[in-house]
């Protein structure tokens, strides 16, 4: 079962930052997702979804793997193109998401002018990916435990101190 967890920050420009710091730690295997949003609440009130690919991720792991089985057989141009679009066709197709509706819900509660990330979380190394947090937020939403909540507030809260 996948874990819901939203992170609240004062600008878009943030989120963006906290959500590039993901797809650096899904390609390292620290964390795999379902699904990653941003979700930016204008100073007007209007909420807009940003929907940042996960097909890319995919791509360059293809790629990776893709270039590995071409060295193998010595044609490693062929098997990294090969394998960087059955990496891409992968992430696409796996797109199940977050609600559309409830993401716009969940941006009426974020202060205007601020965004929030919100993640789909399939698997994590909570030991790897906590001291990796470098950008405070603060949690808005979760279905994680008390104690892993806990966790990450706590992460979040000693990035801002750092």
């Amino acid at each position: 079962m996948s874990d819901l967890v939203a992170i609240a920050y004062p600008d878009v420009a943030t989120a963006q930052t906290v959500a590039g710091n993901l797809a650096t730690a899904v390609k390292e295997h620290t964390i795999e997702l379902e699904d990653l949003v941003i979700v930016e609440r204008k100073e007007d009130g209007k909420v807009k979804l940003h929907q940042p690919s996960l097909t890319a991720i995919g791509a360059t792991g293809g790629a990776l793997w893709g270039g590995l089985i071409g060295l193998i057989f010595l044609v490693p141009l062929l098997g990294a193109a090969i394998g960087a679009a059955a990496g891409a066709a992968s992430g696409a197709l796996t797109d199940t998401g977050i609600d559309d509706t409830f993401l716009k819900e969940l941006g009426t509660h974020i202060e205007p002018g601020g965004a929030a990330v919100i993640l789909l979380i399939r698997k994590v190394s909570a030991d790897k990916i906590l001291p990796q947090i470098k950008i405070p937020g603060k949690v808005i939403q979760t279905s994680l435990s008390n104690e892993h909540e806990e966790q990450l507030t706590a992460a979040l809260e000693a990035a801002g101190k750092a």
